[in-house]
């Protein structure tokens, strides 16, 4: 009886899921673009002001202009982060440094540690370096 129970669950959740999947899926066509008396296209996707003649939309920036402050804010924002870096690597460095001029001939695990973040920033230096926008 348990076993005939879960099945009929298991039925009617499987047919309820793919009643919701199927309704999603239902789309209406839509007809063709239809010219209308001024030479309009209706129904042809997103209006386009200069299309009609009208010229870019006024206090609007331009699309390029957009990419353009979009790649120059990315670019300075690089900056920073590389000069951050540097500065940190710096730092570490002289850390590292000091550590080995006081050590005799042993390596300690902080070192080490110190070692690894320097080469850490060097790489991320190096790929912020690369970047281009």
């Amino acid at each position: 009886m348990l076993k005939a129970g879960s099945w009929l669950f298991l039925l009617v959740a499987f047919l309820t899921v793919v009643q919701f999947c199927s309704a999603q899926d239902s789309h209406v066509p839509v007809p063709p673009a239809v010219q209308n008396s001024q030479g309009l296209q209706v129904g042809a996707g997103r209006p386009n002001p200069t299309a009609n003649g009208l010229g870019a939309m006024p206090g609007v920036p331009d699309a390029d202009e957009v990419q353009k402050q979009q790649a120059l804010a990315a670019n300075l924002q690089r900056q920073i982060d590389i000069r951050r870096d540097t500065e940190k690597m710096l730092q570490l460095t002289q850390e590292l440094k000091d550590e080995l001029q006081k050590a005799d001939h042993v390596l300690s695990l902080e070192a080490i540690k110190k070692a690894e973040q320097i080469e850490k920033l060097a790489k991320s230096v190096k790929s912020k370096m690369k970047q281009t926008f």
